[in-house]
C-alpha cells in the first residue's frame, strides 16, 4: 500500500501549529484541576482562553486572577510564552538544545516565521532571540518584585514572573486583580516596568541587535550610530517614538477634564497615565484606566493606535509600524506624482509597498467583517463592538467591558478573529516570499483603469 504523503507549505505548518496549540491548551484548561473551585469551566470559555493566550491577545471571558488555579495559570503562561515567540520558534529551539541537525527546510520555515530576508545566520539569530527574551523577562520580573513582593509576600514572585512574561509577549493578561493594572495607575515602577517590557517585546528582534551595535559604536566614539542602523530599524524606532509621543499627547488632551479617567489627577500623574494608555494600545492590552470610561474621541483614537500595533519580527500584533509608514509615504509619493519614494535616503522597493497594501487590506477586512458579525449577535454600542473587534484583530486585548458579556456566537466570532488576526498577516508575508520566485511566468496583457 502506498503511503499517503502530505506536503504542507510553511504557511500551512504555522497555521496548523497555532491551531494545535489552541486545541491542547483548551483541553488542559477544561480540566477541573485548572480552576480554583475544582469545577470545569464551559469548554467555550476554555477554548476562548486558550486562543487569547496563544494569540497573545488578552481578551478574557473569565477573570484570570480568580478563575484559574496555579496549574491553570501555568498552562496560560506557557501558552503566552509559546504564542509570543511562536510555536515554530519554540520547536526549533528544542531541536537546537538537543544538538539536532537544523536542515534547510527548518531554516526556510524559521525565515518565513520571522519574515527574514536571508537564510544565513538563522540558528545564531534564533539563539539570540531566546537569550534576549529570557534576559528581558528576568529583568522585568525582578523589577516587578520590588512592588509585588512587599504587597503580596511570596505570591508576589509568581505575580511578577507572570506579569513580566505577559508584558514582554504583549499578551496583557495578569493575575493580580479583576481591573488589570488600574490599581497601579500612578505607580511609577509598575508603569515603567510594564512599558519597558511591552516596548522591548514589540519593537522587534532585528531592532534589538541594531540598538546593541549602536551602543557599542557610541562607546567607541562613533557618534553616527543611528545612521549606521538598517533602514528597517530606523523606520521602526522613528515610527514607535512618534506614535508613543503623539498617542500620549492625544490621550492627555482628550481625557484632561474627564473625571472618570485622569480629570482629577495631578499633572505628573496625567502625563504618566496618558503615556501608559498610548503604550498599551500598541497591542499590550494592560489597562491603567477603565477603557469603558474613555471619551468617544479617545476611544476612536485608540482604535487607530491598536490597528497599527507594534513593529515587525517581535511579539506585538497589529499591521505593524513599518507597514503603516510604508503605506503612508507611498500614498504621499503617489499624490506628488512620484513613481517611488525614499526613507532615510534609501529607496523603498515596490514589493514592500505591495506587502504593506496586502497586510493592511486583509487586516481591515478581518476587522470589518468581525464588526458586522458581532453587531448582528449583540446589542452593544457600536463603539464598544468596534473596540472589541479591532482589539481582537490586532491582538491587543483591551475591551470596553464587552468580552465578559458575550454569548456563545459572540465568543466564537472573537475566537476566530483573534486567530485570523494573529496568523493572517504572517501567512500573507510568507505567501509573498514564496511567490517572489515566480517572476518569469507568462502574464496577462495589461490595460489601464480609472482609480479614484
Amino acid at each position: 500500500m502506498r503511503k499517503l504523503k502530505l506536503n504542507f507549505s510553511t504557511t500551512h505548518m504555522i497555521m496548523i501549529s497555532f491551531l494545535l496549540g489552541i486545541f491542547i491548551g483548551s483541553i488542559l484548561l477544561s480540566l477541573p484541576v485548572s480552576t480554583v473551585d475544582g469545577k470545569a469551566v464551559p469548554y467555550i470559555d476554555a477554548l476562548f482562553t486558550a486562543t487569547t493566550s496563544i494569540c497573545v491577545t488578552g481578551l478574557v471571558t473569565l477573570p484570570t486572577y480568580s478563575t484559574w488555579s496555579v496549574f491553570g495559570q501555568i498552562v496560560i503562561l506557557v501558552m503566552i510564552q509559546i504564542g509570543g515567540l511562536g510555536i515554530v520558534t519554540i520547536l526549533s529551539g528544542i531541536l537546537i538544545s538537543f544538538n539536532r541537525k537544523f536542515g534547510l527546510k527548518d531554516r526556510i520555515l524559521m525565515q518565513d516565521a520571522f519574515n527574514l530576508n536571508s537564510l544565513s545566520g538563522i540558528v545564531r539569530f534564533l539563539k539570540k532571540v531566546f537569550k534576549g527574551t529570557f534576559l528581558m523577562e528576568g529583568i522585568g520580573a525582578l523589577l516587578y518584585m520590588t512592588v509585588f513582593v512587599p504587597e503580596f509576600g511570596w505570591k508576589g514572585i509568581w505575580y511578577s514572573v507572570f506579569n513580566a512574561i505577559s508584558a514582554f509577549c504583549n499578551a496583557g493578561m495578569d493575575i493580580i486583580s479583576e481591573n488589570s493594572l488600574c490599581p497601579y495607575a500612578v505607580d511609577p515602577v509598575v508603569n515603567l516596568t510594564t512599558s519597558l517590557m511591552v516596548i522591548s517585546g514589540g519593537i522587534g528582534y532585528v531592532v534589538w541587535w541594531d540598538m546593541v551595535a549602536a551602543v557599542r559604536n557610541f562607546r567607541k566614539k562613533k557618534f553616527r550610530s543611528f545612521a549606521a542602523m538598517s533602514l528597517h530599524s530606523k523606520i521602526a524606532l522613528t515610527a514607535t517614538a512618534v506614535l508613543l509621543v503623539a498617542g500620549a499627547a492625544g490621550f492627555f488632551i482628550f481625557e484632561y477634564n474627564n473625571p472618570l479617567t485622569i480629570g482629577n489627577m495631578s499633572l505628573p500623574d496625567k502625563i504618566q497615565v496618558s503615556f501608559f494608555q498610548s503604550m498599551t494600545t500598541r497591542t499590550a492590552g494592560f489597562a491603567s484606566v477603565p477603557q469603558g470610561d474613555l471619551t468617544n474621541t479617545s476611544a476612536l483614537f485608540a482604535l487607530f493606535l491598536m490597528f497599527i500595533g507594534g513593529s515587525p519580527v517581535g511579539t506585538a500584533g497589529g499591521v505593524k509600524t513599518v507597514t503603516m509608514a510604508v503605506l503612508v509615504f507611498s500614498a504621499l509619493a503617489e499624490i506628488r506624482g512620484k513613481e517611488d519614494f525614499s526613507l532615510f535616503r534609501r529607496r523603498i522597493p515596490r514589493q514592500a509597498i505591495s506587502k504593506a497594501v496586502a497586510v493592511i487590506t486583509v487586516s481591515f477586512m478581518i476587522m470589518f467583517i468581525s464588526t458586522i458579525l458581532l453587531s448582528a449577535v449583540t446589542n452593544a454600542d457600536l463603539i464598544d463592538i468596534a473596540y472589541e473587534t479591532v482589539s481582537a484583530t490586532a491582538t491587543v486585548g483591551l475591551t470596553r467591558d464587552l468580552t465578559p458579556t458575550l454569548d456563545i456566537p459572540g465568543k466564537i466570532i472573537i475566537i476566530v478573529t483573534m486567530y485570523l488576526g494573529r496568523v493572517g498577516p504572517i501567512s500573507l508575508l510568507i505567501a509573498f516570499n514564496t511567490n517572489k520566485k515566480n517572476h518569469n511566468i507568462i502574464k496577462d496583457p495589461e490595460e489601464k483603469i480609472s482609480i479614484g
